[in-house]
């Protein structure tokens, strides 16, 4: 945020940063107005895993009123470090296409060719750069720890109402009273979401935009019902939005919709094979699936979460 811009020996304008869309680019889209669509959904993306909180509740102390300060202060946190962390960059940006290039120092990747070229210009060496892609290394590694994390506490979760393949197994935990079996699980299929990516990138792609999709669908059926079905007696907890929270329940629904549609809008032009979005056949089949299974067997079995409480 600080050290980028600071070293950059060349900013861009105020009016560059807040003001400029990327028209001349390689993807095929000119339209403003999309390509700030198309940013949107790249913050929505930024914003998810705030439901980790959720999922550590049982882990948590006080958790009818810290698992939501929790959820919040994640939201907040992101959206003033993301902003502050996205102007630095950006005011550190000056030639667009040249970042984005295969054949700059950093094979086209943007974000470590601004660290580059800032300390580059700077002190004639970009190890400076190096460093702060180093940073950004350990950021993502805590993402991905905090992913991870949040998973295992879902399959524990999954497998503890006997809604997971060899329950059983999920289910145990170790003597610190953490469900190991489900981290290794978690971290298995992490690793094997993560490989498709060596061989083909809009494989990748595509699985990480229905993550996103799947997500946020999953923060607004709760909600949904909250403010349809079990609007008269829903029973709010120690910490909750009063008489605005059934008009928040609706302005989140109503957005959840739109950046789902959004989600599945092709993103280069023209459209082939190789750079259809197919995030809307993918999210289409799976849910076809899940009914089908809740339909065909789940809904005879299955009679809902499993509490932890006695008495």
């Amino acid at each position: 945020m600080i050290a980028v811009p600071a070293v950059a020996t060349e900013r861009a304008s105020a009016k560059f940063v807040f003001t400029h869309f990327n028209t001349d680019n390689s993807a095929g889209i000119h339209s403003n107005l999309y390509i700030f669509v198309l940013g949107l959904l790249m913050s929505q993306y930024t914003l998810t895993g705030y439901d980790a909180s959720a999922h550590m509740t049982e882990e948590t102390k006080n958790a009818d009123r810290n698992g939501p300060i929790g959820i919040i202060s994640a939201i907040g946190i992101s959206i003033v470090v993301g902003w502050g962390y996205i102007l630095g960059i950006t005011f550190a940006v000056k030639d667009i296409p040249y970042l984005l290039s295969p054949d700059n120092e950093a094979g086209g990747y943007a974000i470590a060719e601004v660290f580059y070229l800032a300390f580059k210009s700077r002190y004639g060496s970009g190890v400076g750069g190096i460093v702060c892609l180093g940073v950004v290394a350990v950021a993502i590694y805590f993402c991905g720890m905090s992913s991870v994390t949040s998973n295992s506490r879902m399959v524990y979760a999954f497998s503890r109402d006997g809604a997971m393949p060899l329950s059983p197994v999920w289910h145990k935990v170790n003597k610190h009273e953490v469900p190991i079996n489900a981290v290794w699980l978690s971290a298995f299929v992490s690793l094997c979401m993560a490989l498709p990516s060596l061989g083909s990138l809009v494989a990748f792609q595509a699985m990480v935009s229905i993550a996103t999709i799947g997500l946020y669908i999953a923060y607004a059926l709760p909600i949904f019902f909250r403010v349809t079905l079990a609007r008269k007696h829903f029973v709010p907890g120690p910490f909750n939005l009063g008489r605005y929270g059934v008009l928040v329940g609706w302005v989140a629904v109503l957005w959840v919709v739109t950046i789902t549609v959004l989600f599945s809008l092709p993103v280069t032009y023209p459209v082939t094979k190789d750079t259809l979005n197919y995030t809307p056949v993918a999210v289409g089949g799976l849910f076809i699936l899940v009914l089908t299974s809740w339909v065909v067997s789940a809904r005879h079995w299955f009679k809902g979460p499993v509490t932890n409480l006695s008495g």
